[in-house]
């Protein structure tokens, strides 16, 4: 959690060749979660360099502060991890794209960056069978593009007969798809 946008995490994560967790964006109203938590430094307007890990029961198991600019021993906080994963034996929820996303196609172009933020988006959000079609490089996604919109603006999501057009909307759709497995 930090109060960078969603699109900071996204780079942030995709730096990291993704990442297997969920990222929260304290962005608006900014510091609002990090305040609930008493990890919001006013004076710089940034949250404080805290550890906070939370079980699949949603039970605070370890919270921790580096302070402003401290740093983490990351070997440290790796065993921890295990250490707590390997104590958690309450109820857990894994999450997996939703049938949902079976048979949904995504439009995207080269060297566009709506395109970039919703590839992002996918590769963190760990959605697999989700059809990826390149307009710029393959002239047939292009037809099939301008045959389904009628124009060759990208990224596009279809779902059936639902066709979303904006990265952001496209966004928000993906990150719908995914839910707990029950």
């Amino acid at each position: 959690m930090s109060v960078d946008s969603i699109h900071s995490h996204a780079n942030w994560a995709r730096d990291l060749g993704g990442v297997s967790f969920p990222l929260l964006a304290d962005f608006e109203p900014k510091g609002e979660v990090a305040r609930a938590y008493g990890l919001y430094l006013d004076g710089p307007g940034i949250t404080d360099r805290a550890t906070v890990w939370i079980d699949a029961s949603g039970v605070v198991r370890h919270a921790s502060s580096a302070g402003p600019g401290g740093e983490r021993d990351v070997a440290e906080l790796a065993a921890l991890a295990e250490r707590l994963d390997g104590e958690y034996d309450g109820p857990s929820q894994p999450f997996a794209p939703s049938p949902g996303a079976a048979g949904a196609k995504l439009y995207v172009k080269d060297a566009c960056g709506f395109s970039r933020a919703v590839r992002v988006a996918v590769d963190n959000l760990h959605l697999q069978g989700l059809e990826t079609c390149n307009v710029t490089q393959d002239a047939q996604a292009l037809a099939e593009l301008k045959e389904r919109t009628g124009a060759e603006t990208a990224p596009v999501l279809v779902l059936g007969d639902e066709v979303l057009p904006e990265s952001a909307a496209i966004i928000a759709r993906l990150a719908d798809q995914v839910r707990p497995v029950e």
